[in-house]
C-alpha cells in the first residue's frame, strides 16, 4: 500500500479491493462554472495515519508486479501505481496530505476531457453558437482541462485486474465519459471513451495527465518535429523547429529551465529511463499526434501528457486535433505504460 495509507480492505476478487474511508463532505464540482471544488470539515479516517477531510472510495487493482490505486470521486485520477515488491512509485507519489487536498493535481494522473490545458477568450464557437467559459482552477486565470477532472465518477465494471469508470456530465455541454484501467504484466493501460449527448454539436478534446518522479537522472526520449513557443499566459504563439535541448530524438535529460510546451508530429512513443529509481517506463499512445511537456523549476516531478490537440486549439486555425462529435458520436484516447526493472528479470511486455 502506499505509505501513509491504510484503508481497510473490503472482500471482492483476489485482486481487486475496494478501500473506504468514514463519510465526511467532498470536494465536489462547482455547480456554476469557475467554481473550484472546496474540500470542507476534517475527520480522522479509520486505519489512515493521517487526517482525510472528505469521504472518499478508493479502488485497488494488482498484477504480478504492480499496484494501482483510483478515486473515482476526485476525477477518476490514479493515486498510485507502485511497484509490488519495494513500493517504489512509478508516478508521483501520493500521501494522505494529497488526498486531503480533494485536488486530482495533487495526485498520480488525472483525465482531461472536453479538452486538455487553456482555452483564450472565454470560450470557442460551436456551430450553435459561442460556448462561454469561465476560469475553474485556483491557479490559472484561465479555463483548464476540461470538467472531467472537477466531477465524481461511478465504477460500472470491474473484473480480476480491469475496471471501468464513468461519468455522465452536463458540465459545458452533455457528454458520457468513460475510462478504462487495465493492469497485466506491468502494464498499464488507460483507455478514455467520450460520447457526446447533447443536442447541439461541439467540439471535443482528450488527453491524460500523468505526473512523474524526476531526479538528477531522468532520462527521456519522445521523438517529436515542432514545438508550439507560448506567450506569458502560456498560449501558443508560434510553431517553431525544436531548440537542441527540448528535441528528444534519443534519450535525454530534462531541461534545466521552465518547459511549458506542446510537442507536434509525435509518433505516440515514449521512454522513461529512471537509473536512480531502478526501471523504466515504455509508454506508447493512440489517438495523440501531440504531447504536452511540463518540467517545473526545483520540483521532483515532471509530466508528459498524450493528448489530442495543441494548447488553445480551439482559437488556432483548423482547429488542429479537435472533433466536432454530433449527438451520440464519439472519440477515444488510449496511453500504455509497461515497467520494466533495469535488472535482468524485466517482466515480458
Amino acid at each position: 500500500m502506499a505509505r501513509g495509507l491504510a484503508p481497510v480492505r473490503l472482500r471482492s476478487s483476489r485482486k481487486y479491493k475496494l478501500l473506504d474511508m468514514p463519510e465526511s463532505r467532498r470536494g465536489r464540482f462547482a455547480t456554476q462554472r469557475g467554481q473550484a471544488p472546496s474540500p470542507q470539515g476534517t475527520v480522522q479516517a479509520l486505519k489512515i495515519t493521517q487526517q482525510v477531510n472528505m469521504s472518499l472510495t478508493l479502488i485497488e487493482l494488482e498484477d504480478e508486479f504492480t499496484r494501482l490505486i483510483l478515486a473515482p470521486e476526485l476525477g477518476a485520477s490514479i493515486v498510485n501505481w507502485t511497484v509490488r515488491s519495494t513500493g517504489q512509485p512509478l508516478l508521483r507519489h501520493s500521501d494522505a496530505h494529497a488526498l486531503n487536498t480533494g485536488l486530482p493535481g495533487k495526485l498520480g494522473c488525472f483525465p482531461l476531457i472536453p479538452w486538455s490545458n487553456r482555452i483564450a477568450d472565454g470560450g470557442f464557437d460551436c456551430p450553435d453558437g459561442w460556448l462561454a467559459l469561465a476560469p475553474n482552477s485556483l491557479t490559472d486565470p484561465l479555463p483548464i482541462h476540461g470538467s472531467a477532472w472537477q466531477q465524481a465518477w461511478d465504477m460500472v465494471s470491474r473484473s480480476e485486474n480491469e475496471v471501468i469508470l464513468q461519468l455522465d456530465s452536463t458540465a459545458l455541454f452533455a457528454y458520457r465519459a468513460r475510462q478504462r484501467f487495465h493492469l497485466s504484466a506491468g502494464k498499464l493501460s488507460i483507455e478514455l471513451h467520450v460520447t457526446h449527448l447533447a443536442e447541439h454539436a461541439a467540439w471535443h478534446g482528450l488527453g491524460l495527465h500523468p505526473y512523474l518522479p524526476r531526479t538528477a537522472n531522468t532520462r527521456l526520449q519522445a521523438p517529436a518535429r515542432h514545438v508550439w513557443l507560448c506567450d506569458r499566459a502560456k498560449l501558443p504563439t508560434e510553431l517553431s523547429a525544436l531548440p537542441l535541448e527540448w528535441d528528444f530524438q534519443h534519450l535525454k535529460a530534462l531541461p534545466e529551465s521552465l518547459v511549458d510546451n506542446g510537442f507536434c508530429e509525435w509518433n505516440g512513443h515514449c521512454l522513461i529511463e529512471q537509473a536512480d529509481l531502478g526501471y523504466t517506463l515504455d509508454c506508447q499512445a493512440t489517438g495523440s499526434d501531440y504531447y504536452l511537456l511540463y518540467c517545473p523549476v526545483g520540483l521532483e516531478f515532471f509530466c508528459i501528457e498524450p493528448v489530442s490537440h495543441p494548447i488553445n486549439a480551439h482559437h488556432l486555425p483548423g482547429r488542429p486535433g479537435l472533433r466536432l462529435l454530433e449527438q451520440g458520436q464519439s472519440t477515444e484516447l488510449g496511453f500504455t505504460l509497461q515497467y520494466r526493472p533495469l535488472q535482468a528479470d524485466a517482466p515480458n511486455s
